[in-house]
Parts: C-alpha cells; structure tokens; sequence
C-alpha cells in the first residue's frame, strides 16, 4: 500500500513537472520572458537615475544648481522608461525570432518597432497649459509668411485679459504628427508586447512562404538577399496593421493601444493588486517546481514577472514625475525581489544563517561556509543543489512557506501605508537591507524597509529553524541505515564465503 501510494506522489510529481516545463518552453511565454531580462538593464539604469535625481542631488543641491544637475537623470529617463515600449517591441519581435530560429531576426525588430508605431494615434488630446509654461508668442504675417514677430506673454495677456481677471491657463486643439509618452513609455508596454509578438508572428510566417520570397539569383551579397526575401512579408505585415489602425479609427474612433491599455493592461494590472493571492499561488508553484530540480523562472519567469516588471516600470516613472503611486501598483517586481527573496528563492540565507548558529552537521555547516557568499547576492543554487534543498521534503516546506509568507505580509503592509511602495527597481543582486532602503527610494521610508527586513530575516530564521533539524536528523538516520546495510551486506557475504 505505501509503494503505491508513493509512486502515485511519484507520477504526480513527475507530471507537474511535464506540465510546468512546456508552459515555461511555450514560444511566446520563453519570448516575452527573453525580452524583459534583455532590457532588465536599460530599467536599472532608470532606476538608478530616478533614485539619484530625488534623493541624492536634493540633500546638497538647491535651485538651479538642483535643476541643473537633475538635467543628467531626466535625460537618463527620457532614453529608457520614456521609449520603454518601442525598445520591447522590437526586442520582443528579435527574441521570437531567435526562438523560432527564425534567420533575419532583425527584420523582426524592424517589423515590431514599426507596427508599433502603426498602431499609436495619429493625434493627441487637447491639454491645458499652465501660464508658467508660456514665455512668448510669436506671430507670422498673413502676407510673407517668412517674416515672423514675436512678442512677450505678458504683453498679450495684459491686454486681452477682462478687467478684474487673471489668465491662469490656456488650452490648445489636438497636436498631430507626434507620439505620446503615454504609449512610448511604460505605460504602453502591455500593448508592445502583444503588437511585437503579432506581428513578428505574421511577419515570420508569410516569410516562410516561398511564394513570397525574391530570388535574385547566385552572386547576390547575402545581406541584400535577404532583404529582397523578406520585403513582400514586411510589406503584407505592415499594411494588415495599417488596415486595422484604420478600421478601428474610422468605425469606433478609437486605436488599438487605448484599446490594449483600456480592456487588457487595466484589468490584468487591477487582479494582480486585487490581493497577494495569484501571485503567491505562482510563486508557490515555482518555488515547489524548484525542489523538484527545475529552475523556478519557468513558471514565475513567464505567469508573473512579466506584468510584475511593468508594474515597478510605471512606478519610477510616476516618482520621477513626482505623483503618487497608486494601490493597484503596489504589488510589483521589486516587492518580489527586495522583500520575498532574500538571500535568493526560498529566502535560504536565514537557512545558513540558522545553519552557522545551531546546526551540529559538519557537511551543512561546510556547505554554508561555500554558500553564504553567493548568497549574500541572492545567489543560491549551491544551496537548492548542495544542501540539498531539492527533494528534501523537511526543507522544502519552509522553502515554499517563508516567501509565500513575506510576499503577504509585505504587501499588508504597504496598503496599510506602514510600508512604502517600491519606486526603484534594483539590480536583483543587491545585498540584503542595502536593496530594501534603495527599492522605497531611501529617506525614513527606507529605514522602515530595512526594519521590515530585519523582522523578516529574524522570522525566516525562525521558521527554518525546525526543519532544518528535522532535516538533519533525517540524513543522520538515512546514513546510520546506509551503515547499517553495508555492514549486514558484508557480514553475508563473509558467511557466504565461509
């Protein structure tokens, strides 16, 4: 009955992890999962620069001063979170290509960043300008539109202001020919990523069509050639998009990225921060996937991180403009990284620390002294493998449980305002309370999240504490038996030999 019963736990075992592997080897999923860790870099160095500009210029700068030295930040700003989204489209479009082994991958970039493009509004909302805006006016001859004069603001605003009144703000029509930062910046990355894989996807699929491809013949540059074999898919690719840009502006006025941000990013963003329950549901199958042997990025990397990383995108963003972030933002990548990570997945740098201080294992304690380093970075495979965590059932309860754990109380506590919300996305390598007073954005805000990381380690520690003696009194039982059955193995062999 107990073998049964344990090759079934076998079988179920074995087809979780059948089943968590095609999900996370899944074309489009392993796609979009490439594509954020390609730019993860270009949002660090954002993060970095809204940290700097709002924390560390003001504590010696003023003024002028101030606004110049915060000139390096906002241009840092302008280069990555303001164009966020054409820069993931087009990765997305190469990472899919690489993927598929597509062979002109940077012809997906082009289709990506392209139909993108295609795809935003051609005119912008009218929007009311304050009067410290306005410096000047200038004004063009209604007979030689070459000669212009301009002429203060002030000057114009005395004289066609009604007496009695101040003018406060202007309004101006919709501005045409330009791009929004609300669908170049973080705001449209939910419509890149569904843009750029569609219209790679199509792009690589009529490419595939040897009906469509121009043979120029031998002797042709290979460049050049496949250029001429994929001009007639790029120009099929595009003019579909076309099409439905204008379809969707003409029958409904509307265009496809309001469409994505109205009817799919608004939602998804609004369940994730509905509570902490999908998210630990994720990272409770992943974590668990990991004690298995199998990298936990396959499920988190593509069910959560994803929407998780747009989340704290959109939050530097909003810092950085100086407004509030909103409850529905709350729950984000850096929470994951900065509060139910620490010391790696499974938050195993309590389970060394608890190691050094009370453990009575020679080999775990070796294992630790060869560990702690890396996982200081939050590095720690040595541990999952070396411990082992990996089917140790004792250990694996608490490295599913204690994440699990911190993600809902971290978040309790943000939307009780105890905690502030993350603004800063840091490297995922930055040591323990180091990451927690940078990730709120520093200040008092940022000792309160080392505090936080402080209870926490002192609970992870805690809790690991009795598996990791049941772990341990488990190896030494399995080895006595190990002993045991060599020695009853020997003395057989000795009356066998007599």
């Amino acid at each position: 009955m107990a073998e049964e019963v344990a090759e079934e736990k076998q079988s179920f075992l074995d087809k979780f992890s059948e089943v968590s592997a095609k999900i996370g080897n899944q074309v489009h999923l392993r796609s979009l999962r490439d594509g954020f860790a390609t730019v993860m870099p270009i949002y660090i160095l954002a993060g970095i620069a809204v940290l700097i500009n709002n924390v560390v210029f003001p504590l010696f700068l003023t003024g002028d001063a101030l606004a110049n030295a915060q000139y390096w930040g906002n241009a840092i700003t302008q280069g990555t979170l303001n164009v966020a989204t054409i820069m993931l489209a087009g990765i997305i479009g190469y990472c899919l290509a690489r993927n598929k082994r597509f062979k002109n991958a940077i012809a997906c970039v082009v289709v990506g960043i392209a139909a993108l493009c295609i795809m935003m509004p051609q005119t912008l909302s009218s929007t009311t300008a304050t009067i410290s805006d306005i410096t000047e006016l200038t004004y063009t001859s209604t007979s030689d539109s070459t000669k212009t004069k301009t002429v203060s603001y002030d000057t114009v605003a005395k004289k066609v202001a009604p007496k009695g009144y101040q003018l406060t703000s202007v309004g101006s029509d919709n501005v045409s020919g330009a791009f929004s930062k609300t669908y170049t910046g973080t705001n449209g990355l939910f419509g890149a990523i569904i843009i750029g894989l569609v219209a790679t996807t199509i792009f690589i699929k009529l490419s595939n069509n040897e009906k469509l491809r121009v043979n120029l013949g031998e002797g042709i540059p290979p460049a050049v050639a496949d250029t001429f074999n994929t001009m007639f898919p790029m120009l099929i690719t595009l003019t579909i998009f076309g099409v439905v840009a204008a379809l969707l502006h003409g029958i409904w006025a509307t265009d496809l990225m309001t469409l994505i941000n109205t009817c799919i990013a608004a939602p998804l963003k609004g369940f994730v921060n509905a509570g902490p329950w999908f998210i630990i549901l994720v990272y409770t199958l992943a974590n668990l996937l990991f004690c298995l042997g199998i990298h936990q990025s396959t499920i988190s990397g593509v069910l959560a991180e994803p929407i998780l990383t747009i989340l704290i995108t959109e939050n530097m963003a909003m810092y950085a403009a100086g407004q509030t972030i909103p409850a529905d933002h709350y729950m984000n990548m850096q929470i994951i990284n900065t509060f139910a990570l620490i010391g790696g997945s499974g938050c195993t740098l309590m389970l060394l620390a608890d190691t050094f201080l009370f453990s009575k294992s020679k080999a775990s304690k070796d294992i630790a002294k060869l560990a702690v380093l890396p996982g200081i970075f939050n590095i720690n495979e040595p541990v999952i493998y070396g411990y082992p965590i990996v089917y140790n059932l004792p250990l694996m309860i608490p490295f599913v449980l204690v994440p699990d754990l911190f993600i809902g109380l971290t978040y309790a506590l943000t939307c009780a305002h105890i905690l502030a919300p993350c603004v800063v996305m840091v490297p995922w390598t930055t040591p323990v309370f180091i990451s927690g007073f940078l990730a709120v954005g520093g200040g008092t805000a940022g000792v309160v999240a080392v505090i936080w990381q402080v209870i926490e380690f002192a609970l992870g520690m805690l809790i690991y504490l009795p598996f990791m003696k049941v772990s341990e009194r488990a190896q030494k039982k399995q080895m006595e038996l190990a002993e045991q059955a060599e020695k009853d193995a020997d003395a057989k062999a000795a009356a066998q030999t007599a």
